[in-house]
């Protein structure tokens, strides 16, 4: 019995071995969960009932560089970051703006565009915290503002965000993501920048 304090003091040590890493579960399932709600182009959205748009192709290219399929599944806003959090979807890529709040839930990858939070939220049928609609209603009326987008994945997977980053800087150094922008956004994103 005199090793029971021992062992109950190494329990918290071996709790974080005991909790799976989100890039081995992502690789046994050989798919990338993405959710998105599919009705905001130029983002994403249905064309006779086949998903497109610009983040749907940097889906398939993070899954790609992952060396895994992407699996979209449709949701709704009430679903989406809920889904993330759960573990039911790895990762949301639905032009999710990096708010205080947010990072508080989740953690991000880096930035994957800049865009005007404005259109962002005209777009939307009903203004969500995620693009950052307060901020723009208390904003000057010709004020453009820039809003950063990034994709939020569940906390405590540095393994996986080391992965994801990996797989963003790879898109982007070799031209793919400024090639998306212009096919998808124009002059409406500019591509992010490490600070």
């Amino acid at each position: 019995m005199r090793f029971l304090p021992g062992l109950i003091c190494l329990l918290p040590l071996l709790s974080p071995l005991a909790h799976a890493e989100l890039i081995d579960d992502v690789n046994d399932r050989g798919e990338l969960r993405i959710a998105l709600e599919a009705n905001t182009p130029p983002f994403n959205y249905k064309d006779d009932g086949k998903l497109a748009g610009f983040e749907v192709e940097l889906g398939q290219m993070l899954a790609s560089e992952l060396d895994v399929r992407a699996d979209f599944v449709v949701t709704d806003a009430n679903d989406l970051l809920a889904g993330v959090e759960s573990g039911k979807y790895d990762v949301a890529i639905n032009h999710i703006a990096l708010t205080p709040d947010l990072k508080d839930r989740f953690d991000f990858s880096e930035p994957y565009t800049i865009a005007d939070g404005q259109l962002i939220a005209q777009k939307e049928e009903q203004p969500r915290p995620m693009v950052l609609v307060q901020s723009l209603q208390d904003a000057a009326p010709k004020a453009v503002q820039k809003v950063s987008l990034a994709i939020p994945f569940q906390k405590g997977n540095p393994a996986f965000h080391a992965s994801l980053e990996n797989a963003l800087q790879r898109i982007k150094a070799d031209g793919r993501l400024e090639a998306l922008e212009q096919k998808w956004l124009k002059a409406d994103a500019g591509t992010a920048q490490k600070p």
